[in-house]
């Protein structure tokens, strides 16, 4: 829709219904309260319609639908492994992958923007939400073979510490957390790149220029990268060693969306 013809219909709702929907001046300065209040109702009329859509489906034995999925970056190839698992079952249900950050998926829960997000439990606000607990996430170093002792298996975070580093932004979960683990050991890492996932990370170790810190599934789920070894982070201390639980976060809702129900079945079986 062409903008000229939305503000002509935010204009035609603000007539009908006698009060302002959007905030006006020079430009766009967002929603009032009433505003606010229609987006909210709104987001719950459409969330209706989609549960009824999946529910007729699965009353004919059919599990469709779209499910929207957000992902936090650290949990991309256990999420790819949950959704292969889940086409194999239910080969119509079209899953949308959003890779994004803990408090965007947060939010987008409780908006109503995605049905279940894939994150750090301590991340998501008790009460309003289902929770299933997944695995726990621990580090693994990969750096260039080049950078590292032949035939070592383990590396310490001190160690770590001093090899020329690129990690996930700083507004990423994954890297606050590794940001607290070092602080708590007094280490002060050599950071040359930063972004916003890990594949330019991984592509510079390959090439052998930086060493990069990446989640164990990932690693695992990755295999062997030519020129490059995988070595576990040996826990020094309290710090190091403290888990980092993964879940499967949705909003509550009665009844569940039948498609988040078969994700939530297919985790439980994927995990056993």
């Amino acid at each position: 829709m062409s903008q000229p013809a939305f503000s002509m219909r935010i204009r035609n709702l603000e007539e009908k219904l006698g009060l302002s929907i959007v905030r006006r001046g020079n430009r766009y300065q967002g929603l009032t309260g009433e505003g606010e209040m229609i987006v909210r109702r709104a987001r719950g009329i459409l969330d209706d319609a989609k549960a009824l859509d999946q529910e007729i489906a699965a009353s004919r034995g059919e599990v469709t639908g779209t499910l929207m999925l957000g992902v936090v970056p650290t949990a991309t190839a256990f999420a790819a492994q949950v959704v292969n698992r889940l086409h194999e079952v239910h080969p119509r249900v079209l899953v949308h992958i959003d890779v994004t950050t803990s408090m965007a998926i947060q939010q987008r829960i409780l908006d109503g923007t995605i049905d279940a997000g894939v994150t750090y439990s301590d991340s998501v606000p008790p009460g309003l939400v289902t929770i299933t607990d997944l695995y726990e996430e621990s580090y693994v170093l990969l750096a260039p073979e080049a950078m590292v002792q032949s035939g070592a298996e383990e590396i310490s975070w001190q160690a770590a510490a001093d090899l020329p580093l690129s990690l996930l932004e700083p507004g990423m979960q994954n890297r606050r957390i590794l940001d607290r683990i070092f602080a708590a050991l007094d280490l002060k890492p050599e950071v040359m790149s930063e972004s916003s996932g890990f594949m330019s990370a991984m592509i510079m170790a390959r090439e052998g220029a930086v060493a990069t810190i990446l989640p164990k599934a990932l690693a695992d789920a990755l295999g062997e990268i030519s020129g490059t070894r995988a070595l576990a982070l040996v826990d020094e201390g309290e710090a190091a060693a403290q888990a980092r639980p993964i879940c499967l976060a949705s909003l509550q809702r009665n009844p569940e969306l039948t498609t988040v129900a078969s994700l939530r079945r297919v985790v439980a079986a994927f995990a056993q």
